[in-house]
């Protein structure tokens, strides 16, 4: 049989470290799956709809044959919590499965969360969204720090910051990222920005790359330090009297080397006309 336990290259910890021999009730028994209860410490909160199609299609050709990992019930008597495996679960039971094969563990709280993002982050199934709060789980309620989380997953220190960064945006972008409209590349981007939910609007509806993300962060970024610019009074005094004298809206630029441009913007050819006189009348 396969080994669900099978530690993945990349992650600090596998599920076979984390159960330990010593600690697994092994059992070649199914067990109905009606004796199963959600786990409540679930990283993963969104299933897509499809892939769990396909898994349902393959569970009724083939059966599961990569038991679930339960735990016995706190809440439930003679019942199990399951710990890995709800996709599984899921399936087994839109197949019409009514007993599924498990590895029975001894564990708390911890353990359980422990062992269900292990899992979760070694399938990739967790979104962006879904994997920092994880993280944050791990900090917030069982005493873990960033250095910590970096070491059990087996990911940089600057992974998990980042990551946990996202869940500062604002909740229709974090909403965004879970139904994957945004990608976390371009939600890296978002992070600290004023204007990040107008940033994410216009993302989706332009259908953005993440670096033409960054291009258009860019040019707002510096649209708006010349927006905020402060202009010489005194050039602001001459646009007005130009502007008043001709009868059109004049912009003065001057550098600091007092070198520059001036723009007239007539709104009618009639207005063009008579400037375009004036100049080759006086010069």
């Amino acid at each position: 049989m396969i080994n669900p336990f099978k530690s993945k290259k990349g992650l600090g910890r596998g599920l076979s470290s984390l159960i330990g021999d010593s600690d697994i009730k092994k059992s070649k028994d199914k067990i109905s799956i009606s004796l199963i209860v959600p786990n409540k410490n679930q990283p993963r909160k969104l299933f897509e709809g499809e892939a769990l199609e396909d898994l349902t299609n393959s569970i009724k050709e083939r059966g599961i044959i990569q038991p679930l990992i339960v735990r016995k019930s706190d809440d439930h008597n003679d019942k199990f919590e399951l710990i890995a495996g709800e996709r599984r679960w899921q399936a087994a039971q839109s197949a019409g499965l009514h007993e599924v094969p498990v590895v029975i563990v001894e564990a708390d709280n911890l353990k359980s969360l422990e062992f269900a993002i292990i899992e979760n982050v070694q399938r990739k199934d967790l979104n962006a969204i879904e994997e920092a709060e994880s993280y944050r789980n791990l900090i917030e309620n069982f005493g873990y720090d960033q250095g910590k989380v970096s070491q059990f997953i087996g990911k940089s220190r600057s992974h998990i910051a980042n990551s946990l960064r996202l869940l500062s945006l604002p909740e229709k972008i974090i909403d965004m990222i879970r139904n994957n409209k945004i990608s976390q590349g371009h939600a890296k981007i978002l992070v600290g920005l004023e204007n990040a939910l107008f940033l994410a609007e216009k993302i989706i509806k332009n259908k953005l790359s993440v670096r033409q993300a960054e291009s258009l962060v860019k040019i707002l970024k510096n649209g708006s330090k010349k927006i905020y610019k402060t202009k010489d009074p005194n050039i602001i005094e001459t646009e007005n009297r130009l502007s008043e004298k001709i009868g059109m809206k004049v912009i003065l630029n001057n550098k600091k080397n007092n070198t520059g441009t001036i723009v007239f913007e007539y709104k009618e050819l009639d207005q063009l006309d008579r400037l375009v006189n004036i100049i080759k009348k006086n010069y």
